[in-house]
């Protein structure tokens, strides 16, 4: 097999000197070896996640109450984890301001790296404050907005929600400027597992107080759990040498005016990327009882393993990029691109095929008992179905994503976010009416894969990516997956025909259900000569270590 994607590249486009091949060797170790204990963190953070939507759904099942809060959660959800969250235009203006203005990354700030960040957080604080006290003193004006066509019972529970959860907005904005300057430091394990303080809260809460009938305690747990996720990532800030002094230095430092000429378009492209949830919104408030409750599930049950995959190859894949940027070192750029969306797409492909085959089961494992019956459990497998579909073009779009930002350019993915919501809306005056809930999911499929198309052509006017190669892989890595998906699906209907279903019997099957999928998967990545599945066992074999070349 060849191995131009599998090792580093030997020289650098803009110097080629031995000194500047090991360093970017080394950092390329480092990333990947950095990727394993990142996926280690997130996946204790997303267990906690997933415990909260268990009790949860136990406590409030999929009714009208789950929907009113799911309804209020997504205006401080935006800033907690689209703004403030990984990817997020807090977290990557400062990823890819500071990345560049730092030179000693042991050593403390210096004062004018010092002053830009205490602009920063000055301007951040001072801007959601704003909005924060917007949420708490007009909470039914904002609901009325996005609760258009639901009961009056639906409105006034989300408005009651959304005063509850206010001062999230606030702490949002600031968690992700700390989450950017941590990343920055190479500092992950805080920031990737600080969000399962909020799950953390959440969880205690309600097993507290067993509950309530207008999600008072739901809604008190979140906003408890963003204060814990705020006080676990601010002392290792401050020991970085980041204390808060305010500082309102917006029109003369030229390092803040970078930022904002990242942050307002990311800003907006990220907002007009959650208008395409609030369209949703829009459009499931006059379905059934419970359909946005169900989504919700469907997606975080989504979220979980994908979530996880991405932020754990993302996460130090972009402060490498903006370096690489800098130094205009195209040559590892396209290196490693197309080894971090490889091995997405090839890791993406095997949990595809797998949820297709036991998420019906997964999802009555978990979730049903208590107020979450059977008829919810259908509900979400149909819509966890058509979700699925789309996560190879989900993971391509957050990394071009991702490279599009370390060029310093987020008017591109902005512009497509904008063409998107259209898009979105267009798709589900169409898919709703026929297929309801389902149809917003199959709608968000369709748009995704628009936007993953659309980055990944204009992304050839930064770079050449060499798509040929990559193609090539994954057309091996989808029929690989196929043949993984039939002998899951002929494991699990042998299970289900001699063994009844039971709670030990459930976890029996999804073990080796998958197990037997990734052994099919495995062997057949092997066999075609799948480059990434070749990396992956190096790394493991030398943990991390460069090998010479």
């Amino acid at each position: 097999m060849k191995k131009e994607i599998l090792n580093t590249p030997k020289t650098t486009e803009n110097t080629g000197c031995t000194q500047t091949k090991n360093t970017e060797e080394n950092e390329g170790a480092g990333l990947f070896k950095a990727a394993w204990w990142i996926a280690v963190i997130i996946l204790l953070s997303k267990v906690a996640g997933f415990l909260r939507d268990i009790v949860v759904a136990n406590y409030y099942g999929a009714g009208v109450v789950s929907d009113a809060y799911f309804y209020a959660y997504q205006i401080p959800a935006l800033v907690v984890v689209i703004l403030g969250g990984v990817g997020g235009p807090f977290h990557s203006a400062t990823v890819a301001v500071f990345s560049k203005l730092i030179s000693d990354f042991k050593t403390k700030p210096e004062a004018n790296v010092k002053k830009l960040f205490n602009t920063f957080e000055t301007f951040t604080m001072g801007l959601f404050a704003l909005l924060s006290l917007a949420c708490f003193f007009f909470p039914e004006a904002i609901m009325q907005i996005i609760i258009t066509e639901g009961s009056p019972q639906l409105l006034n529970l989300a408005a009651y929600h959304l005063k509850i959860m206010s001062p999230i907005v606030f702490i949002g904005s600031i968690m992700g400027l700390y989450y950017g300057i941590l990343v920055t430091y190479k500092k992950f394990l805080l920031p990737n597992i600080s969000p399962s303080m909020l799950s953390l809260g959440i969880i205690a809460v309600l097993l507290i107080s067993k509950g309530d009938n207008t999600g008072f305690l739901l809604a008190l747990g979140t906003t408890i759990g963003a204060v814990l996720q705020l006080l676990v990532q601010a002392p290792a800030v401050i020991r970085l040498g980041y204390s808060f002094k305010p500082s309102f230095d917006f029109f003369k430092n030229k390092n803040f005016n970078e930022i904002l000429e990242l942050l307002f378009p990311a800003f907006l492209s990220s907002t007009i990327g959650q208008l395409g949830v609030y369209v949703d919104m829009f459009f499931s408030s006059g379905l059934r009882e419970g359909s946005w409750t169900a989504y919700g599930y469907a997606n975080r049950i989504f979220q979980f393993p994908v979530g996880m995959l991405l932020t754990a190859i993302l996460v130090p894949l972009f402060p490498l990029f903006s370096r690489l940027v800098a130094k205009n070192d195209t040559e590892n750029v396209r290196h490693y691109f197309q080894k971090g969306v490889g091995t997405l797409i090839f890791a993406g492909t095997y949990l595809m095929t797998v949820i297709f085959v036991v998420r019906t089961d997964a999802i009555r494992l978990t979730l049903q008992r208590g107020a979450f019956d059977n008829d919810a459990t259908i509900v979400v497998s149909e819509i966890l179905f058509f979700i699925t579909l789309s996560i190879i073009p989900y993971v391509f779009r957050d990394s071009a994503t991702r490279l599009f930002y370390s060029f310093n350019d987020s008017k591109t993915p902005f512009l497509i976010a904008i063409a998107c919501i259209i898009l979105k809306c267009v798709f589900n005056i169409i898919l709703v009416k026929p297929f309801g809930i389902n149809g917003i999911a199959l709608s968000t499929t369709l748009v995704t894969l628009f936007n993953a198309t659309t980055l990944g052509v204009l992304l050839r006017k930064k770079i050449k990516i060499g798509y040929t190669r990559l193609f090539k892989n994954v057309l091996k890595i989808l029929v690989s997956g196929g043949i993984a998906y039939l002998a899951g699906y002929a494991i699990s209907v042998i299970f289900s025909h001699f063994i009844p279903w039971n709670f030990i019997s459930g976890i029996v099957k999804l073990t080796v259900v998958s197990g037997g999928m990734l052994i099919t998967y495995g062997v057949l990545a092997y066999l075609t000569k799948i480059e990434y599945l070749d990396d992956l066992i190096e790394r493991i074999k030398n943990r991390g270590k460069v090998q010479p070349q």
